[in-house]
């Protein structure tokens, strides 16, 4: 049976750049703009062409992209002719194949926000369609507001959007701009909308999350017979963000009745890729992955009960609703004080360690667990350090190198023009082959400003360690978590550091003790030893 085709329109680079805090530079925006390319996604909105000068420059360097660029403008302005609008000029001059423009389908803010009458705000919509079309370009309208203006005025929201379809307009896209349409009304009014003469493959769809249903509203307009979603990596957009791609992709090729009856952009090759896109967009944000992500999360398919790990070794689909390997996702077995044999042989497995089931070492790591767990580590969340645990119970981790000493020291001092700074200095002696080698690191960034003590740690510590060196250069630290574990004088500290690599590796390890430092230390020597063992470094 042929399948129909679905549409996938990205605008992460657009209203994914309305999420608080988030800025995207010009190099920014290429980086993501080619990793949805690789992706597949049928159309890639790069922004606002005049709004703003990062938006202009992006738009003068835009990349060669098999997707359809797209630029992002309002309709024109009332009293004035789409030809003779410097808003809609500067968008159509960014020469983009395809522009989309926002127009008001609610009488409401037609009214109140624009300060016009209903029939000037038609005219505005019928008049700029028109002109997109006359210059060759592939018309998109966005009908802002959409679902609330039918609620308020059916008829009129309908008006909005028959103009822009008479118009020309290649995709009519109902939006819920305010987030607050439930599925089950999506999928009526989408499908109210095609039952008044705008065909199904006209129409697309574009949700906020402000209920948390954006995806499932999405999916519901598709039900309804829109066959366009629009949607960002990650979530990203103003207050709760929009429909998140990196959950409807995978459900619309893995999930029926999607994938039997769709076909999009996106080949399972491309799928795979998913999760990496992910990361690397959270990774050009400087923000520490959503765990619990579907799909891409760290958690997504992450079995603690030994009970579910059990049913794991026998069959994956037992407590897995798809492979991870599809969605470029690993399956993790966290160890904990809660774990049994199978979770433990489960999880060595993963790390390419076969212990066979009557093995005394299993018993024996699983009460070092326990022990450890008490004393207030945490290896349900640090796989890395429990994976070196097991190593060294099992006699398979070799010894790299040894840290002889380490100071670190904190110093208040003036800096340029008469500034007061705070600077760390780490010094940090280990032993290689015999050899001592001392290395000495300031935590002061380029600006001047301190990154801290235990960044000066992490920077003497891989400053130079000799034979080594190549396998932790592209080592960098993403995320550093603490935790007071007990109070009162007796407290002590548990840090949990997410290192991450060139090849898009992302790993946890845990350090406790009563001394912050201490506790640091011992993670970011667990993470450098897990590079290599994973590397396959040879000691020296």
């Amino acid at each position: 049976m042929t399948r129909e085709r679905l549409f996938l329109y990205d605008t992460t680079l657009r209203d994914g750049q309305q999420t608080q805090g988030v800025q995207f530079s010009v190099a920014d925006k290429l980086q993501i703009a080619g990793a949805l390319d690789a992706l597949g996604l049928d159309y890639i909105e790069g922004g606002w062409p005049g709004a703003n000068p990062t938006d202009s420059d992006f738009f003068e360097a835009r990349p060669e992209t098999r997707a359809t660029f797209t630029a992002f403008g309002m309709t024109k302005r009332a009293g004035r002719s789409a030809g003779n609008d410097d808003v809609l000029a500067a968008v159509l001059n960014a020469g983009t194949p395809a522009v989309c423009l926002v127009g008001k389908a609610h009488d409401f803010h037609v009214t109140t926000a624009l300060g016009i009458t209903l029939d000037e705000n038609l005219e505005n919509i019928r008049a700029s369609i028109a002109h997109l079309v006359a210059q060759g370009r592939e018309a998109v309208f966005d009908a802002e507001h959409f679902f609330d203006g039918y609620r308020a005025n059916p008829a009129y929201a309908m008006d909005c959007v028959k103009a822009a379809h008479a118009a020309g307009a290649r995709w009519i896209v109902l939006c819920d701009t305010n987030g607050g349409t439930l599925p089950a009304e999506v999928g009526r009014i989408t499908a109210a909308v095609i039952a008044a003469g705008i065909p199904g493959d006209r129409i697309g769809v574009h949700t906020h999350d402000d209920t948390g249903n954006a995806v499932a509203a999405s999916l519901a307009a598709v039900d309804a017979g829109a066959r366009q979603i629009q949607g960002t990596l990650n979530g990203l957009g103003e207050r709760c963000g929009n429909a998140n791609l990196t959950s409807l992709i995978p459900t619309l090729l893995l999930k029926e009745p999607y994938a039997s009856r769709f076909e999009t952009g996106v080949s399972l090759g491309a799928l795979a890729g998913l999760t990496k896109s992910s990361r690397l967009l959270d990774d050009i944000l400087n923000r520490v992955p959503l765990r619990s992500a579907p799909y891409v999360g760290a958690s997504a398919f992450a079995h603690k009960a030994g009970l579910h790990a059990s049913a794991i070794l026998k069959d994956p689909t037992t407590y897995e609703h798809v492979d991870p390997a599809l969605v470029g996702n690993d399956r993790v077995i966290p160890m904990s004080n809660q774990a049994g044999q199978s979770n433990l042989r489960m999880r060595l497995a993963a790390a390419g360690i076969e212990v066979a089931a009557k093995d005394p070492a299993l018993a024996r790591i699983l009460d070092t667990i326990k022990t450890r767990e008490d004393q207030g580590y945490a290896y349900d969340g640090a796989q890395a350090s429990f994976e070196l645990l097991a190593r060294r119970e099992l006699g398979l981790l070799p010894r790299f190198f040894e840290v002889k000493r380490y100071r670190v020291t904190v110093e208040r001092r003036k800096y340029r023009h008469d500034r007061m700074v705070t600077l760390s200095e780490a010094v940090v002696v280990v032993k290689i082959a015999g050899e001592k080698m001392l290395s000495v690191s300031e935590s002061m960034d380029e600006t001047g400003a301190d990154q801290g003590p235990v960044n000066a740690l992490s920077k003497a510590l891989a400053k130079d360690l000799g034979p080594y060196q190549a396998n932790i250069d592209d080592m960098k630290l993403v995320d550093f978590k603490v935790r007071i574990t007990q109070g009162g004088t007796e407290a002590v500290t548990r840090v949990i550091i997410d290192s991450e690599d060139s090849e898009g590796r992302r790993w946890s390890t845990v350090g406790v003790s009563p001394n912050i430092v201490d506790a640091s230390f011992e993670a970011l020597l667990d993470a450098i030893t897990w590079k290599l063992v994973r590397d396959g470094a040879t000691p020296a």
